[in-house]
């Protein structure tokens, strides 16, 4: 297999915990259970409402004693006052690391073990497979320019966002509020369960009991899907029918690919996966991603 391609992530930026208290802290907040975050594992979580909507989502790895934050850059501001919201007296210090940056490697060999989340040092910083999804690549958490140096040298091809995308889109992975809504989306409905976001049983987290009603009572009443396009790619929440009736709502999308929030209700009642959604002279068909570990009846099943 050749060697993978690279980009800096601009719309990414880099939070940094530190303190006595950073584990307990974040532990009683954040979806995923930390005990699985180690010098050799990073984790995919989130922040929710006390109601159990979306906040946040970001990837969590250990260095240097501290916790590093991939998280969405124009978001980081209002993260950090979330955080220090629920500070009070716990010894923890929330900066942001301007000085760095995120890259991703991706569509290739990334030399890295196969497991998702796994964790090495990368120069001044830390190198991770996406906790996500294996497939997904790896991610870096660095000072500015030196993965894109390392990388460089190291033989591996320079790629650029628009890539990455695509590549993304193509994995069905949601990207932060481009894909999940502020306040509103749930993280059953925005698949974050099975992409290794949320944990069940660690106990208490923000939000966690409406979480967990959704899970045990079976009440996930849309799915976040991929969509295959044909024609002008829809605009974001632009509605997706089928005849009069409408099926779902756009998120983000490029060339053929896109992702859309799918009331299972009525896709089962118009036909199922695979029927073709419309919207002006666009036309889409809801797939089920690769890694999905639930189904979706047809009509009539």
């Amino acid at each position: 297999m050749m060697k993978a391609n690279f980009c800096a992530l601009q719309e990414r930026g880099v939070l940094r915990l530190s303190g006595r208290d950073i584990r307990t802290f974040l532990q009683a907040l954040v979806t995923r259970d930390l005990d699985y975050l180690t010098t050799t594992q990073t984790v995919y979580s989130a922040l929710l409402t006390p109601q159990g909507k979306y906040l946040f989502d970001f990837f969590l790895a250990q260095h240097d004693g501290d916790i590093l934050l991939d998280g969405e850059a124009a978001r980081l501001d209002a993260l950090m006052k979330r955080l220090n919201m629920y500070k009070l007296r716990a010894d923890v210090a929330i900066t942001k690391e301007d000085g760095w940056e995120i890259s991703a490697v991706y569509n290739g060999n990334i030399g890295m073990e196969p497991k998702a989340g796994a964790a090495q040092p990368f120069g001044a910083g830390v190198a991770f497979t996406d906790p996500r999804v294996l497939d997904a690549g790896a991610r870096i958490m660095a000072p500015v320019g030196q993965a894109n140096k390392m990388l460089s040298d190291a033989g591996f091809a320079a790629g650029d966002e628009t890539d990455y995308e695509y590549f993304r889109l193509g994995l069905a992975l949601p990207e932060s509020s481009r894909d999940l809504v502020t306040d509103k989306s749930l993280m059953l409905e925005s698949n974050l369960d099975s992409l290794n976001g949320v944990d069940f049983d660690k106990g208490c987290f923000v939000g966690q009991e409406l979480t967990a009603r959704t899970k045990y009572r079976a009440l996930v009443r849309k799915r976040l899907l991929p969509v295959e396009v044909q024609g002008p790619m829809p605009e974001p929440n632009e509605p997706l029918m089928s005849g009069q009736s409408e099926i779902a709502s756009m998120r983000s999308g490029q060339r053929d690919r896109g992702l859309a929030l799918v009331r299972l209700d009525r896709l089962i009642e118009a036909g199922g996966l695979g029927i073709t959604l419309t919207t002006g002279s666009a036309r889409l068909t809801p797939k089920l991603p690769s890694w999905a570990d639930f189904e979706i009846r047809t009509g009539g099943a």
